[in-house]
């Protein structure tokens, strides 16, 4: 494949850019901010050039999509559409519409402040260590009932943005199980998603902490419960 040199002025900025991820960075390899900028010292704004390329199905991803890369590093993960090909650039893709600030606080109000994967909320350290959570707006892919697939908004803290990433949420399924659900089970439900919150049980709590275990705390419990 016989790419454009990504030092060809007379090419835009932003396909200068993409050329410069595949000729100099190469895809799934890291690089920092600097780098990026030394490289193009006249251009004012490079940091937005390359962020326009996620418009186009790039996936660059900082320490919010995964937290090993350090504040100034990113990672080229993929390449999207070739945007220095000839009417490329003007077709941006509508998986990545940009998410202004009060589209972001709307999604945060809907889902009241909290990560709707593990419902952590900003600030809360995780278990089990020092780190704090923070909050992003994902995108995720919904197949509907139908079996076309639309893009909605939702609130994920940094760790489980990595986890579901690649995820696809099965509207569908959910209301067909939900349209099978007994009376009393749907009412349960109903009082659920209404609170939107579930208070489990002390035994559920106790077999989840249970299967948190290491095998040899877990043997503990088994003996304790007459199993071994």
């Amino acid at each position: 494949m016989n790419l454009p040199p990504w030092q060809d002025d007379s090419l835009g900025t932003m396909k200068r850019v993409a050329l410069w991820l595949i000729q100099v960075v190469g895809e799934g390899n890291d690089f920092t901010k600097e780098a990026l900028r030394a490289d193009f010292p006249s251009v004012s704004q490079i940091d937005r050039r390359m962020r326009d390329l996620r418009d186009f199905g790039w996936r660059i991803d900082t320490n919010r999509e995964d937290p090993a890369l350090g504040a100034h590093q990113q990672r080229f993960v993929t390449q999207g559409d070739p945007v220095w090909e000839p009417g490329r650039a003007g077709k941006r893709s509508k998986r990545s519409t940009a998410i202004g600030a009060g589209l972001r606080r709307q999604v945060l109000s809907a889902d009241g402040h909290m990560c709707r994967s593990c419902g952590i909320t900003p600030g809360d350290t995780y278990a089990g260590g020092y780190e704090t959570a923070q909050l992003d707006i994902a995108r995720r892919e919904v197949l509907r009932p139908d079996g076309s697939v639309e893009i909605e908004l939702i609130t994920e803290c940094n760790r489980c943005r990595v986890g579901g990433r690649d995820l696809t949420a099965d509207r569908g399924a959910v209301l067909a199980n939900v349209s099978a659900l007994s009376g009393a089970e749907r009412r349960v439900l109903a009082g659920w998603v209404n609170a939107d919150a579930r208070e489990f049980s002390r035994l559920e709590r106790i077999w989840s902490e249970y299967r948190t275990l290491p095998e040899p705390s877990r043997t503990a419990v088994r003996q304790e419960l007459g199993l071994d």
